[in-house]
């Protein structure tokens, strides 16, 4: 049996608890929510599975060492302590990036210096050369430092996890992937029922949406960093993309739609989802949002509208969330799911939320309102 080794998941605040269930639900049940990320001890053959299936984590680390450091001497020899020649080969490239809060240690620059000499003296000793031209594959350290308390990670991941390789074009403030995942994941939508998005953009709800309801792992047509690495085993990729090319439904049925002002953000987001393979299962029209109707019952519809930050906008997205409420309020069966950064947004809109969750979208602290609709009737 593989060694459990430490894996971090990193994510946006607000969403470690739904990077934790996507976890578990891959069988990774000893994990651990921290602010910003969740720890997980699992082989190292999860590193595969979790780049390729986690919807809502930005990257995923491995984790070298842990320990406490008040000195420069501290930080070098307990970073060279760390067994690096059984991770780097000989030719590894492997720059060296840092933070320090509430920390002795807090000259950042200082300290990736120090870590990056303490591996390279590790490496001579077991390479027995005084010079790495460093022009092999990859290998980012990250040196994390919080109150005294040193961690040293390799970056598995690279781009980040919301690069899912189907959105080269966005619009001028897309939605991240992974925000608009969690979105789905946070809704009560079903993919038996329709969901709309009518302020669509470049696509990213509908796009996540439909992946989401085919079970179409976000990773499968992408390259990570750590497939070049030495200690991660070929076979483990091949088994990951092999398990979520099984594991998709391709071909299920689904009624999404994605609507939007702008014919130009009409036609990206059209070209988005060629890209993603998913043109048979979201249905794109240019359309203001205030016109939307629909005879169907139990659908969702899950948004990001304008927030109004700049100046002379706010009055204009005033009117647009009063109009939406008006207009949306008839529509009993639906479930409506805004996010926003106008703390005042229930007001406006004239309903209180069934229910609210703060995110992080970008810097911008938001809410997600979520406005539930009656439950559809128990199939037998």
């Amino acid at each position: 049996m593989e060694q459990n080794v430490t894996i971090i998941a990193t994510s946006t605040m607000g969403l470690e608890a739904i990077v934790a269930k996507e976890v578990k639900d891959l069988g990774y049940a000893n994990t651990q929510i921290e602010n910003g990320k969740v720890i997980i001890e699992a082989p190292l053959s999860a590193i595969p599975r979790l780049n390729m299936w986690l919807r809502t984590s930005d990257r995923i680390k491995l984790r070298i060492g842990l320990f406490q450091a008040r000195t420069f001497d501290d930080l070098f020899e307990k970073t060279k302590a760390l067994p690096w020649e059984d991770i780097l080969p000989e030719n590894a490239s492997f720059p060296v990036t840092g933070r320090s809060v509430k920390s002795t240690l807090y000259s950042v620059p200082d300290c990736q210096a120090i870590v990056k000499k303490a591996i390279v003296e590790r490496l001579k000793q077991r390479y027995k050369k005084e010079w790495f031209f460093e022009d092999g594959f990859l290998y980012k350290v990250e040196v994390a430092i919080l109150k005294d308390e040193v961690s040293i990670t390799l970056d598995t991941t690279g781009v980040g996890l919301h690069k899912r390789g189907y959105r080269s074009l966005h619009s001028a403030a897309p939605l991240k992937e992974t925000l608009a995942a969690a979105m789905i994941k946070l809704s009560h939508w079903k993919p038996d029922y329709p969901l709309v998005d009518p302020f669509c953009g470049s696509g990213t709800i509908p796009i996540e949406a439909a992946l989401i309801g085919r079970n179409i792992a976000p990773g499968i047509n992408r390259f990570f960093d750590s497939e070049d690495w030495g200690i991660l085993k070929q076979e483990w990729w091949d088994q990951a993309r092999e398990e979520a090319d099984d594991k998709a439904d391709y071909d299920r049925p689904l009624d999404i739609t994605g609507s939007d002002i702008d014919h130009r953000m009409v036609d990206l987001a059209v070209e988005n989802t060629e890209e993603a393979g998913l043109q048979d299962a979201i249905h794109y029209k240019q359309m203001q949002a205030v016109d939307f109707t629909t005879p169907k019952e139990y659908g969702s519809i899950i948004t990001n509208p304008p927030y109004g930050e700049r100046v002379g906008e706010k009055e204009e997205v005033k009117e647009l969330y009063r109009n939406l409420g008006k207009i949306w309020k008839p529509l009993s069966t639906w479930s409506v799911y805004i996010i926003t950064s106008d703390e005042k947004f229930e007001n406006t809109y004239g309903a209180k939320a069934t229910k609210k969750r703060k995110l992080y979208n970008g810097n911008i602290r938001t809410d997600y309102y979520q406005y539930w609709g009656e439950r559809p009737p128990r199939r037998s």
